[in-house]
């Protein structure tokens, strides 16, 4: 029988736990993540075969990259998308998306933040998507710093839309949201302007170290905010381009030590380029991160 002294001594254990090492409790170290943009030209040419490969290679979760336009996944619908990644034991958490402000061929696109949004969602449920992320601002819909104050409002109404079918919304940065613009950096203009509980943010490793900024103060800056990572390494060279995750200079496990007061619930490693195979390249990552991370 649990009585009020063994609850508290219980609580005082797990609160003890937590002090020590609170990266424990933020994620589940089960899932180990792959935005399959860093495979996007098998999953162009054969999307069954290369999930199978990613499974095989020991990722459990993958982000998806390619929905918007076609409003389908890799080619697929819902229910059959679901079904090839259960048949590989995998589930997507997390799934890319864009803004929906620039046309394509003259032509607004589909199943994007700002066109046929319900439709988006209603299909990333069918998935079991619980992060719809908008992945990136082109150069025309990125603009002045009250353009940006704009675009966290259609956030927050699309972030409104995706809490009604139990999803929440990311944002996604790259490094051109750390350019000021009278005197102040964009990506604090989009946290200010969207609500905090309908907008979280994916926070890219490699993009806000390029921009000369510190993944940890961001995070003690806004706690709670970053649900979502992207574990990409910097190579060492002057160049400073991607690299496989352990092989470059961002400090991954003591980001990490931060997981908790991140918000962090999953992480995706991605390689934007991969100097040859991206399957070699996927699973030196892996192999680091069960070595050293999770």
């Amino acid at each position: 029988m649990t009585t009020r002294r063994s609850f508290l001594k219980t609580s005082a254990v797990l609160s003890a736990g937590m002090l020590v090492a609170p990266q424990l409790f933020a994620y589940d170290k089960k899932y180990i993540g792959l935005q399959l943009y860093t495979v996007r030209d098998y999953m162009q040419k054969d999307p069954v075969a290369t999930l199978a490969k990613v499974a095989q290679i020991g990722y459990t979760s993958v982000e998806g990259a390619t929905y918007t336009g076609s409003e389908m996944f890799y080619g697929m619908d819902s229910k059959t998308f679901a079904k090839v990644l259960k048949d590989n034991g995998l589930v997507m958490p997390s799934s890319h998306y864009r803004l929906g402000e620039e046309q394509v061929n003259g032509a607004s696109q589909k199943g994007t933040l700002l066109n046929d949004w319900q439709r988006a969602v209603d299909d990333a449920a069918a998935v079991g998507v619980k992060y719809m992320v908008c992945a990136y601002l082109s150069t025309s819909e990125r603009g002045s710093l009250d353009h940006y104050k704009k675009v966290g409002a259609d956030f927050n109404k699309a972030g409104e839309i995706c809490k009604k079918s139990g999803i929440q919304l990311c944002y996604h940065n790259h490094d051109f949201e750390f350019i000021q613009e009278d005197g102040k950096f964009p990506y604090e203009t989009l946290l200010a302007n969207s609500d905090k509980n309908l907008v979280k943010m994916e926070m890219d490793m490699y993009w806000v170290t390029k921009a000369n900024q510190d993944p940890i103060a961001l995070i003690n800056e806004h706690p709670g905010r970053f649900p979502l990572w992207h574990i990409k390494d910097m190579d060492k060279t002057t160049d400073r381009m991607f690299t496989e995750v352990g092989n470059g200079i961002i400090d991954f496990k003591k980001i990490f030590k931060y997981a908790d007061k991140a918000g962090l619930k999953y992480f995706f490693v991605e390689q934007d380029k991969c100097p040859g195979d991206p399957y070699t390249s996927i699973t030196e990552s892996v192999a680091y991160i069960k070595s050293n991370l999770v």
